[in-house]
C-alpha cells in the first residue's frame, strides 16, 4: 500500500518531534544508538530503530541487550525489522511515521566505507522528506556539539535551514554558530573577465559580495535569536570545498546544508555540487536540513 504522505505536506523541518536511526550489527552500534540517544534525550523525540534485514532470534537479542545496557527503558521507541533494497526501505519507513530527523552512520573518507556515504547517502539526502544526519565519528560518550557552521547559500531553503539550527543550538544551550558566505572568487574573475578594466571587475566583484552579505544578514535579523548570537562570516573558494576547509580548520564539530533541490537540470544531477565536496571528505558531522517547501 502507498505510504499516505498528506502528514509531510507542510510540515516545518523543526521541532524534531520523532527521530530514526538506521542501523547495522557493526562495531559502531553501540556508538550510534548513544549518539541517538542524546539526540532523543535533547529533543523530547520519540524514536524510530530501522534495521533492512531479516528478523532473526541472534541479532533480536544482540540488540535488545544493548538497548538495556544504553538505558532506553524511559525512551518512547520502537524497532522495525524490514527486509529490502536499503534506500527505499529506509525512504518508506521514514514516510510512514512521519520523520523528521534521520541519522545514519559515516565516515569521514567516501573511499575508505561506502555504506551509508557516497552514492545511498546522496540518494537519501535527496529523495528523504525529513532532514539527514549523518555522523562522521559516533561515540559511546557523546558529547555535545559546541561549534555550528551553516552554508548560507542564496535560496529559499535557506531561511528554514538558519531557523532549524537555531532550535538545535537553543536545545545543545549552544551561544552562538556561524554562517558562512562563500565567494567562488575564481569563477567570479572568469565570469566578468571581459566585463571592464581591472578595477571596474574588482568593483562589480565588491558590491556583488556586499549584496550578498546583506542578504544574509536580512535573513539573520528576521531570526527571533532568544540569546542565540548567529555570526556571519566570509571565506574564498569553491563552493563546499570552501566551507568544508573553514569547519576543518576552525575545528567545528557540525557543518549544515540545504537539501538538494529534486528539481534539477541536466547538468545539475549529480547532486548539488557544493555538498559533494563534504559527502566525499567530511571533516565533521553533516546535517541536511529538509524544509519541505
Amino acid at each position: 500500500m502507498e505510504p499516505d504522505y498528506s502528514k509531510l505536506k507542510k510540515r516545518p523541518a523543526y521541532p524534531f518531534e520523532t527521530v530514526a536511526v538506521a542501523i547495522a550489527f557493526s562495531p559502531r552500534l553501540e556508538a550510534i544508538l548513544m549518539e541517538t540517544k542524546r539526540m532523543v534525550n535533547m529533543f523530547a523525540s520519540q524514536l524510530v530503530i530501522i534495521h533492512v534485514g531479516k528478523k532473526d532470534p541472534h541479532h533480536e537479542e544482540v540488540l535488545d541487550k544493548l538497548m538495556n545496557k544504553i538505558g532506553f527503558a524511559k525512551i518512547k521507541f520502537r524497532v522495525i525489522w524490514m527486509e529490502g533494497e536499503p534506500i527505499d526501505t529506509i525512504l518508506k519507513l521514514c514516510k510512514l511515521n512521519v520523520v523528521d530527523l534521520l541519522v545514519l552512520g559515516a565516515l569521514e573518507k567516501e573511499n575508505l566505507y561506502k555504506y551509508y556515504v557516497g552514492s545511498i547517502a546522496r540518494t537519501i539526502s535527496r529523495r528523504a522528506k525529513c532532514s539527514v544526519l549523518l555522523l562522521t565519528n559516533p561515540s559511546i560518550n557523546p558529547k555535545k556539539m559546541r561549534k555550528i557552521v551553516v552554508n548560507g547559500v542564496d535560496n529559499p531553503k535557506t531561511i528554514h535551514t538558519l531557523k532549524a539550527t537555531h532550535y538545535l543550538a537553543k536545545n545543545e544551550k549552544i551561544a552562538d554558530f556561524t554562517v558562512v558566505q562563500e565567494i567562488n572568487t575564481p569563477l567570479l574573475s572568469m565570469t566578468m573577465a571581459e566585463s571592464g578594466t581591472e578595477p571596474e571587475v574588482s568593483k562589480i566583484k565588491k558590491e556583488m559580495q556586499e549584496e550578498d552579505f546583506s542578504r544574509l544578514n536580512t535573513l539573520i535579523n528576521s531570526i527571533d535569536k532568544q540569546g542565540v548570537n548567529i555570526e556571519l562570516k566570509t571565506v574564498k573558494g569553491k563552493p563546499g570545498y570552501a566551507i568544508s576547509n573553514f569547519a576543518r580548520q576552525n575545528h567545528y564539530d557540525l557543518i549544515v546544508f540545504n537539501s538538494p533541490d529534486t528539481h534539477l537540470g541536466i547538468f545539475d544531477r549529480i547532486f548539488t555540487h557544493d555538498i559533494e565536496y563534504v559527502l566525499a571528505d567530511m571533516p565533521c558531522n553533516l546535517l541536511i536540513v529538509h524544509s519541505r517547501i
